[in-house]
């Protein structure tokens, strides 16, 4: 089951947020922790991930500076719910400009007329097991099996990160050479620590040895 839906801007403005009549207060405590989600999500982020939290789990689509999200139940089938976010992506960024949502003198819940469509398209998303949702799950072009998916706890408190797998391997790359150079340098200040006085008195015996016999 599919409970509430969002989508809300990188910088925290939510646009639209789908009405939810649920009295769950894990599902409650989740809706509240969204924003504290959002704040962990930037550019480089995955564009999809799962969150999970629970019994229930938060899923977000993330393009174009706009992170669309759903909290469903966790047996909820992922790829069923990101088809879902996708297609109100799909339908929201085909019916505002990008100018306008972008815009910085936009007010919270400015297009809380959206509400209708997406109120539409979860009653045809609620049940996974009705024909069309079968198909949904049935179709190999929406893969999820690469699908980042975090513990929110992991997330919120434990310094995890959303940050795309490419981008951390690179970013661990370059600090692996990072430390190798400062190891490098360190070992060479060790051997002159270590060896200096002896190399500089060598050199001044030498010295006075070219001088005492040239």
């Amino acid at each position: 089951m599919i409970y509430t839906t969002q989508i809300v801007r990188l910088d925290g403005l939510v646009l639209v947020a789908s009405v939810d009549d649920s009295q769950i207060q894990e599902v409650g405590e989740l809706k509240q922790q969204i924003r504290q989600v959002v704040k962990r999500i930037t550019p480089s982020s995955e564009p999809r991930a799962s969150i999970e939290s629970g019994k229930y789990t938060m899923h977000y689509v993330l393009n174009d500076n706009l992170c669309y999200i759903a909290i469903t139940e966790k047996p909820y089938p992922k790829k069923l719910a990101l088809t879902f976010l996708e297609d109100v992506r799909a339908e929201f960024q085909t019916s505002y400009k990008r100018d306008d949502y972008l815009s910085p003198q936009l007010r919270p819940y400015q297009y809380s007329e959206f509400e209708r469509f997406i109120d539409r398209t979860k009653k045809t998303y609620q049940d996974s097991r009705a024909t069309g949702n079968l198909g949904r799950l049935n179709d190999e072009l929406k893969d999820v099996t690469q699908v980042m998916t975090k513990n929110i706890e992991d997330l919120l408190y434990r310094g995890d990160s959303l940050e795309k797998m490419g981008d951390m391997s690179s970013r661990l790359k370059e600090d692996s050479a990072k430390y190798k150079r400062a190891a490098v340098r360190i070992n060479w200040e060790l051997l002159l620590k270590q060896y200096g006085p002896f190399a500089g008195l060598g050199l001044v015996i030498l010295i006075l040895l070219i001088w005492r016999f040239w």
